[in-house]
């Protein structure tokens, strides 16, 4: 029996009538949301399972006091009203959990340490993947988010990752937007100018 697609309402939820938001309301998410967040996104697909994404949920204010320095100066008041700002990084060093997440290439964890150029590659496009799956999972669970990615990636990964193994890769705000802030909504291309069909 085939699928059912989802209802508009949800399809509006999650791309047509979802937006990126600039500002947000000073309302907090507590941890079970973060939680159930992460229960959500982390079934979304990714290479051999290979899962490589890592997350810092910065809500405190000592944590954002250790990160808004990081930042662009135009991204900082977002960072600052935001519940939530997510450092989505990834592990540099995700093949060690291979023989968990992917039992049936006893090889794997090998195949990645002697490859580093494809462990990057591979850590960098899924990890990416990944926090895209993080904003869809918060937009269906009813939070707004803003992606940034004017930050210093040297000066967050030695504040939140001194070791060297997690890289940032680029920041998720999450809360209760603030619709005032929004700007206008940019145009998307047509089918005709992105796709084919062969």
């Amino acid at each position: 029996m085939p699928r059912q697609p989802l209802d508009d309402t949800a399809l509006d939820t999650v791309f047509r009538k979802a937006r990126t938001h600039y500002g947000f309301k000073h309302e907090p998410i507590d941890e079970a949301t973060l939680r159930e967040l992460y229960d959500l996104l982390k079934w979304g697909p990714t290479s051999m399972n290979c899962q490589p994404a890592r997350y810092v949920f910065v809500v405190s204010e000592e944590g954002k006091s250790r990160l808004i320095p990081a930042l662009s100066e135009g991204n900082r008041d977002k960072a600052h009203e935001a519940s939530a700002t997510v450092i989505v990084a990834i592990d540099t060093r995700f093949y060690e959990h291979m023989p968990t997440v992917f039992p049936q290439s006893p090889n794997a964890r090998e195949r990645f340490a002697e490859n580093p150029d494809k462990a990057s590659d591979t850590a960098c496009r899924n990890g990416t993947l990944q926090g895209a799956y993080l904003i869809v999972a918060a937009r269906m669970l009813g939070l707004d988010v803003g992606p940034m990615s004017g930050f210093d990636h040297d000066m967050v990964d030695e504040e939140f990752f001194p070791d060297g193994r997690y890289k940032s890769n680029f920041l998720v705000n999450l809360g209760v937007g603030e619709p005032k802030t929004q700007r206008p909504r940019g145009p998307r291309l047509a089918f005709e100018e992105v796709a084919e069909v062969v």
